[in-house]
């Protein structure tokens, strides 16, 4: 890196962690990160960039333009928390309530994004600074409704496409990175073509017959027919899926059926979710679920429909020549040694709706506290992230 370069980068550092600190304080959910997004906007103006505010409802996006025309590059962080109570005790702990979905709930970044805001807000401030070096133009965008968008509401990176942000002036190339408190800070993790899942949620429903639990033979029983509908489609993935190819998960996650303990019901109701990582793999896949429902239910004298929710997130696809043209600055940056190829997640992640348009890259940061060998999950109340993670970033 530049030694100058380099020296802001450094001088910067606390700056950010005081911003992901604030965030982490004052967290707020998917479509609501209405706060939020006025401090990044009154930042991203300081700098006197463009600056778009209430994209797909919250979103914040700045344009740099560099002082000779060129590529238009994205950089993209999400902002939103989620409803999880905080157990860390940290000075900047969130003590924010809220009630969501009916329930009363702590509100917690507990997957990172408080550091994915805080680090595209220094890249904006070091960019800016050093536009004389820019051959062309950078926006940055700051993403609302990650962890999806409330029931009944549009919003994401899929909303954010669909109002233009890729546009005026048309994105060349598009990065993003994930803090993870799973990989040493330092570190880069990184694959080409899909390195995050697609994730298709849907409903399952099966009708029956009613009756008496003591009389089961004059009944269609749904409960029955919904346990052989799950066994049947674990055999999609055990018996039919090319697992040394690409992964395929199949879950059920739900369950709703009945009333009481002696009564059959009529129907009954599943929701699960399907991941995959290959484009073939889930169009196979999704056909053989829905082949399986329909028969599996009219083998038992009932009846059952698969239907898939309109919202659900493509594969994050890696552009694989972007991806080796971009791995010796990787490199260059964290040292050969620190950047690591690492198999497919079967998570997923919208940033998958901008890789739809326009090529992308999408990588991991390590942010694990060091000596740390029991680091918690992301998105669980003692989730943590070490600041020192974010200078790297």
């Amino acid at each position: 890196m530049d030694a100058q370069l380099l020296k802001d980068v450094e001088a910067i550092e606390q700056k950010v962690i005081d911003w992901r600190h604030h965030f982490h304080q004052f967290p707020e959910l998917s479509n609501r990160e209405f706060k939020t997004a006025e401090k990044i906007a009154e930042h991203l103006k300081t700098l006197g960039l463009d600056v778009q505010t209430g994209i797909a409802h919250s979103g914040v996006v700045g344009i740099l333009k560099g002082n000779q025309p060129g590529k238009v590059v994205a950089l993209r962080a999400d902002i939103d928390a989620l409803p999880v109570t905080e157990r860390n005790n940290l000075p900047f702990k969130s003590e924010v309530t809220t009630t969501f979905l009916g329930s009363e709930t702590g509100v917690m970044h507990a997957c990172g994004h408080d550091t994915h805001a805080a680090i595209l807000m220094g890249v904006a401030e070091i960019l800016t600074k050093h536009k004389h070096l820019l051959n062309g133009t950078v926006k940055f965008i700051f993403q609302p409704a990650e962890e999806r968008p409330p029931p009944g509401e549009n919003g994401g990176a899929k909303m954010m496409v669909e109002e233009g942000v890729l546009s005026n002036p048309d994105v060349d190339a598009i990065f993003g990175l994930h803090i993870s408190s799973q990989l040493p800070v330092g570190s880069i993790a990184y694959r080409p073509g899909g390195i995050m899942a697609a994730a298709d949620s849907y409903t399952i429903v099966v009708n029956g017959k009613g009756s008496h639990g003591s009389t089961p033979w004059t009944s269609v029983d749904p409960i029955l027919i919904s346990a052989k509908i799950i066994d049947g489609l674990q055999t999609i993935v055990s018996r039919e899926s090319e697992l040394t190819k690409e992964a395929v998960v199949i879950t059920i996650g739900k369950i709703s059926a009945g009333t009481r303990q002696n009564i059959i019901p009529e129907s009954a109701e599943m929701l699960g979710t399907l991941r995959t990582l290959d484009h073939e793999m889930r169009e196979k896949v999704m056909k053989r679920m829905d082949e399986m429902v329909t028969a599996i239910a009219k083998a038992y004298g009932g009846e059952a429909t698969l239907s898939f929710h309109d919202y659900n997130y493509p594969i994050t696809y890696n552009d694989p020549e972007l991806t080796t043209k971009m791995l010796p600055t990787l490199k260059n940056i964290a040292g050969n040694e620190n950047v690591v190829l690492i198999d497919a997640i079967t998570g997923a992640e919208d940033f998958s709706f901008f890789q739809k348009e326009v090529p992308g890259l999408y990588f991991f940061l390590g942010g694990m506290t060091p000596g740390n060998t029991t680091p918690y999950p992301h998105h669980t109340p003692d989730f943590m992230i070490d600041d020192s993670g974010m200078l790297l970033g």
